[in-house]
């Protein structure tokens, strides 16, 4: 796991004020690879790389070059089959020097050129240079658990790990899209492949890139292209998720440093850790955090490290988001909400203390169907939408799902109004609606907009709904595990972890999210993967034969953050310095007394609107941060609509 930039000009020499700030680009990831820097240049072209040493600690050292010198890469990640690459490499007469899989990588390219991503299993995000060809390349992995972002200044692209690096070179330009910011609070990010800057691009998961003098081409290499296509027998169904997730853990337990497991104790973390000690045995390193909550899991995994005999860490933190906010916001560069951040962050320092490369058990959720509250509502929909009496009956879902009373303490199963809501429309509506943070309404009422609540009025609309659209199942479940997987999974969870993580110089590895365990589960019926509605029953299936059987039986508690109390506790009063105080760098971009009046009412507890404060909170740190580092030509381009 690294850090990776550079500067690549597209049509004649470099400019020289231009390859002299690859040390600062490089050197602004240094949290990303603490163990070691390297850089090359050339007249056209630079490239940096930060390391943090996993893998071939003595040789493997980038930027790496080939055999003549005529190709460089630079690397963020593992490729977890590059003994088996480079036998097949060699056969062709490649020739290599280390015993790294980074070589995998440039030997790959001049034998494949862009068809060397399908040869990869693994989590990565890498560059190669051509200087024969003055071809850059660059590819993201499948899922999108290594980030890149990329910009083109005058007639240089610049490439790197994080915007950070973007904005050590004297051509960066930091013009704000205004335009982001709806979607921002509705969602908690700002949707791929756009970024709050309005140069700056996203590569998507999936994705790669090719610029020459010609221009910048990108294209997708890889899809779930199978659903609901699985026809074998129940045992041979289990046998072949067994075997599959076996394989996913077994080909990432490859490290020359202390490797490890977040056990949080929930299924998908037990059975991560099942398979690692059936690999390599007793003692096998887990760490498990709680956060003085009633139901935290340190019990639970208790349970399972005493069944694989785990040399278990276990820590309580009671975390103080005031006091490491800044640091949190300077790792995401853009404004992101999520308030589990703030946990994430403080679990990745503790497993800092035992080991370097963690692996997790992100990826079970959105591919076994494990947010029941999430998933089975929309088979619930799409059970009742075809009972209404055509737009007569959606027209009066719709009014009456509008006014229907909300308040926490009526019973879940008499909460009524979201469903009617989303009966009334179109289920990629439906989806969309589900997926935001803040209610679309809510946030254009926070930046002054009129506040409609068809969710179709957002400009990322189409965006976030077209994979839901896009997808071949017929399955209202499937279609939104899959665009969960491409919006959710891609802008939320993975940025989340990588970003918190290497905040600590750890390494996060989930079998869960290998390709083959994903086109395996998309391959599966919703009737087979939610029987009767029921959350991952295929994985608790497989926990009941591998883990303590207490564990099987547990409801599904998530990593949550009680931003509630902290807005109005301890963090009120910063609050109030960032968004309300009349410096506030925030207030050009909110309704400010729209959001002093939700804060308000919040603190004397009249509402709960901790998801929307939160959201503008971010924002508001976030301006902080960039009118701090803002350049004399730092704008803010207006694009409300």
């Amino acid at each position: 796991m690294c850090g990776i930039c550079g500067v690549v000009a597209l049509d004649g020499r470099l400019d020289p004020a231009v390859r002299g700030s690859i040390d600062a680009m490089t050197a602004s990831l240094h949290h990303r690879g603490p163990d070691g820097q390297g850089v090359m240049s050339d007249a056209t072209a630079a490239f940096g790389h930060r390391r943090l040493a996993i893998i071939d600690r003595a040789t493997g050292h980038q930027p790496m070059t080939n055999e003549d010198g005529s190709c460089w890469v630079a690397f963020n990640g593992e490729i977890y089959n590059h003994h088996g690459l480079r036998e097949r490499l060699e056969q062709r007469g490649h020739v290599f020097r280390t015993k790294s899989d980074t070589e995998c990588i440039v030997h790959a390219y001049e034998e494949f050129g862009p068809d060397c991503v399908e040869h990869f299993e693994g989590m990565f995000a890498f560059a190669v240079y051509d200087t024969r060809r003055r071809e850059l390349f660059i590819a993201r992995d499948r899922l999108g658990k290594k980030p890149l972002f990329y910009a083109t200044f005058g007639k240089t692209l610049h490439f790197g790990s994080e915007i950070k690096a973007l904005r050590q070179s004297p051509l960066w330009n930091a013009e704000i899209d205004l335009a982001q910011l709806e979607a921002y609070l509705s969602l908690g990010y700002v949707l791929a492949p756009a970024t709050m800057y309005r140069h700056v691009r996203k590569l998507p998961p999936g994705h790669w890139l090719r610029a020459t003098r010609f221009g910048v081409e990108v294209r997708q290499y890889w899809d779930v292209e199978r659903f609901d296509d699985y026809r074998g027998s129940d045992s041979e169904l289990s046998n072949e998720i067994d075997e599959t997730i076996r394989t996913a853990v077994r080909d990432r337990l490859e490290s020359e440093v202390p490797l490890g497991a977040f056990l949080s104790g929930g299924i998908d973390s037990g059975l991560v850790v099942s398979y690692m000690a059936e690999a390599l045995g007793p003692g096998v390193i887990t760490t498990s955090v709680g956060f003085g909550a009633a139901d935290d899991e340190l019990d639970a995994a208790q349970l399972t490290a005493t069944r694989f005999q785990t040399e278990h860490h276990a820590e309580v933190v009671r975390p103080d988001p005031a006091a490491v906010i800044d640091r949190i916001v300077d790792g995401f560069d853009e404004p992101f909400a999520d308030g589990s951040a703030v946990p994430t962050f403080h679990v990745a320092g503790m497993a800092k203390r035992q080991a370097t490369v963690v692996l997790s058990g992100d990826g079970g959720d959105e591919a076994f169907s494990g947010y029941s509250f999430r998933y089975a509502p929309h088979a619930v929909e799409a059970m009742a939408r075809p009972l209404l009496p055509g737009r007569p009956g959606r027209a009066a879902a719709a009014w009456l799902g509008e006014r229907w009373p909300r308040p926490k303490w009526m019973p879940r199963a008499l909460r009524w109004g979201t469903l009617l809501e989303n009966i009334s429309r179109d289920p990629a509506a439906a989806y969309y609606a589900d997926l935001c943070m803040v209610k679309p309404h809510v946030a254009r009422a926070i930046l002054g907009l009129p506040a409609r609540r068809d969710p179709a009025a957002s400009h990322v609309y189409e965006a976030v709904t077209e994979p839901y659209r896009r997808c071949a199942s017929t399955s209202a479940v499937q279609r939104a595990q899959y665009a969960d997987l491409k919006i959710y999974l891609a802008n939320d969870v993975l940025v989340k972890v990588d970003r918190m993580t290497m905040q600590h110089g750890v390494e996060v590895r989930a079998p869960l999210l290998d390709r083959r365990v994903i086109e395996l589960a998309f391959r599966i019926p919703t009737a087979r993967k939610m029987p009767r509605l029921q959350g991952k029953y295929l994985l608790r299936q497989l926990a009941e034969r591998r883990l303590p059987r207490e564990l099987a039986s547990l409801p599904k508690r998530g990593f949550h953050a009680p931003m509630g109390a902290w807005l109005a506790g301890p963090c009120a009063p910063r609050f109030r310095d960032d968004v309300l105080a009349p410096n506030a760098a925030v207030r050009a971009l909110i309704d400010v007394a729209k959001v002093r009046r939700l804060f308000e009412d919040h603190v004397a507890g009249r509402a709960d609107s901790a998801q929307a404060l939160w959201s503008v909170w971010m924002l508001a740190r976030w301006s902080a941060r960039e009118r701090e580092q803002a350049r004399p030509e730092f704008q803010l381009v207006e694009a409300r609509s």
